[in-house]
């Protein structure tokens, strides 16, 4: 790791300790651009009341308001922890170039956050899953999907 990385990183792991002892989530979140950082974000699922509120998400959130767009490609994100499923998902969506991490999935199993089951319940048939998931009127929404690819100047992302 150069210095530059340690120093991102160590800036994730500070909103992290800061997080939690406003009562947050342990986890923090920075966002750079070549070597300026776009976005700081802690995770606040328990102070805002939403279960996507991670430190990934919120900072997600943040650097593609300030450089307005959805686009973060070029972007670096530097984590307290290797990001959860939807964190993960989230970084991928948003092209984000390179991914660094603190603690390790298994080290937030450790202290009661243990996203392993989620890994597990994304490759079970619809049947088996907790949530009961059942498909239902495709034949309709898959018109408007049908509508989507027909539009000619859509955004893609």
């Amino acid at each position: 790791m150069t210095n530059k990385e340690d120093f991102f990183l160590r800036e994730a792991i500070k909103i992290s300790k800061e997080s939690m002892e406003n009562k947050g989530g342990p986890f923090g979140a920075v966002i750079v651009k070549g070597k300026k950082i776009i976005s700081k974000a802690s995770n606040s699922v328990t102070l805002d009341n939403d279960p996507t509120a991670h430190a990934e998400i919120n900072a997600i959130r943040k650097a593609a308001k300030k450089l307005k767009t959805f686009d973060l490609s070029g972007c670096e994100i530097y984590t307290s922890c290797e990001p959860c499923p939807m964190c993960l998902s989230a970084i991928y969506w948003a092209h984000i170039d390179r991914i660094y991490f603190g603690n390790t999935k298994q080290d937030a199993k450790k202290i009661g956050f243990d996203d392993s089951f989620i890994y597990d319940e994304i490759n079970l048939p619809y049947k088996k899953r907790k949530i009961f998931t059942k498909q239902i009127l495709r034949k309709e929404a898959i018109k408007v999907f049908k509508r989507w690819e027909d539009i000619e100047d859509k955004i893609q992302y």
